[in-house]
């Protein structure tokens, strides 16, 4: 085992030697210093000791104000005081300001011994906690790490499998093909431009992606009827913002995105379906979507009509500021650049739509099952 060391800071030439023999006897290293000045600057020199025994009352710089450059500068080194003064205020002081113990002269051999012991032992312990909780760093940093990858390659398999739900609900409606990654860039772009963080844009993001998943169990003869829907045809309809919530709901990830699931056709002055949430009652997400959701419905090509240009859409939204859209998030809308839009939709490889218009104030019910 090394030998222990151990700085003695005493200004009494008599203490000192005595201190020193008596450590060297017991098998330790000893280094003697005559006051606090020349003490710090020892340790500023070499900082490798075990253990500081230091007087109280010394000329110039004190024994404690010397506790203070070495409970600051060295910290976990430990400190015993030593002093021919009983007072209790200081020892009180002492112990306050980071000593480990305190010994009153004179004192004897085996009194030094013995505290001598326990303070090494202590700064023993100190050092093994500082290189465990160095050592538990590390590894939670390890640990952290390959957790947030592992995590980061668990998020990457859940968004390929919602594209390919997405992309199952394209298949089977031909004429919206491409809609739902086409409103989700368009909600992408609107939320970032409110400047939401990144965990609300995911959030955001898929819940724009699976709006319509609910389609998925709606019939055929309904979802692909080439005319308009009779009442009985659109009360089945209205029913998969409810059934796409319930599916998406039950998986975790997924949870807070379902809300903007149920309520994508939620209208702000509370005319929508399925509940006529109001104002702010519908979620943020749900009430950015409708935006970008009415902005491709009316730009994309259909059947029965032709879309119409960016510009006489962004005309029909501001139109419907306080009735189907949140105002606040108009006044966004109209802030980002017009040719975002249709660069976006080129990203996402469909045409520049045409220059006919469509009316997009009326009701939610007389709207066509495939716009919304």
């Amino acid at each position: 085992m090394p030998q222990e060391r151990i700085l003695v800071v005493d200004d009494e030439e008599s203490v000192r030697s005595v201190v020193a023999a008596l450590l060297e006897h017991s098998g330790y290293g000893a280094t003697v210093t005559q006051s606090a000045e020349e003490a710090i600057a020892r340790l500023q020199q070499d900082p490798d000791y075990d253990l500081v025994l230091s007087d109280v009352m010394m000329p110039g710089t004190d024994g404690l104000t010397l506790l203070d450059h070495i409970c600051t500068d060295h910290p976990g080194m430990p400190v015993v005081m030593f002093s021919a003064v009983n007072d209790f205020h200081v020892v009180t002081h002492a112990f306050r300001r980071g000593a480990i113990d305190y010994l009153l002269k004179p004192f004897d051999h085996a009194e030094l011994e013995s505290i001598v012991m326990r303070g090494i032992e202590h700064g023993r312990l100190r050092k093994q906690n500082t290189i465990y909780r160095h050592n538990l760093e590390l590894i939670v940093s390890s640990r952290t790490g390959r957790l947030r990858s592992t995590m980061q390659d668990l998020e990457r398999s859940y968004d390929i499998t919602l594209e390919a739900m997405g992309d199952a609900l394209d298949l089977r409606d031909e004429e919206t093909e491409g809609h739902s990654r086409r409103v989700t860039a368009y909600t992408i772009a609107l939320a970032q431009s409110m400047g939401l963080e990144a965990d609300e844009l995911r959030t955001i993001a898929r819940g724009a992606f699976l709006h319509d998943i609910g389609k998925i169990a709606t019939p055929d003869s309904i979802l692909l009827k080439p005319g308009r829907l009779n009442d009985e045809e659109m009360t089945i309809m209205k029913r998969h913002c409810e059934r796409g919530y319930e599916m998406v709901r039950k998986i975790p990830f997924l949870r807070d995105a379902a809300e903007i699931v149920y309520s994508h056709q939620e209208r702000f002055d509370g005319s929508g379906y399925p509940r006529g949430l109001r104002g702010e009652e519908i979620p943020l997400g749900a009430r950015i979507f409708a935006i970008a959701d009415s902005l491709d419905a009316m730009t994309s090509d259909r059947p029965y009509r032709k879309g119409t240009t960016f510009a006489a859409a962004t005309r029909e939204i501001v139109q419907c500021a306080g009735k189907q859209f949140d105002p606040q998030i108009v006044e966004v809308f109209l802030a980002i650049p017009k040719e975002t839009w249709s660069e976006l939709r080129a990203e996402t490889g469909r045409s520049t739509p045409s220059t006919r218009s469509v009316s997009l104030c009326r009701p939610t019910v007389a709207r066509r099952k495939q716009d919304g």
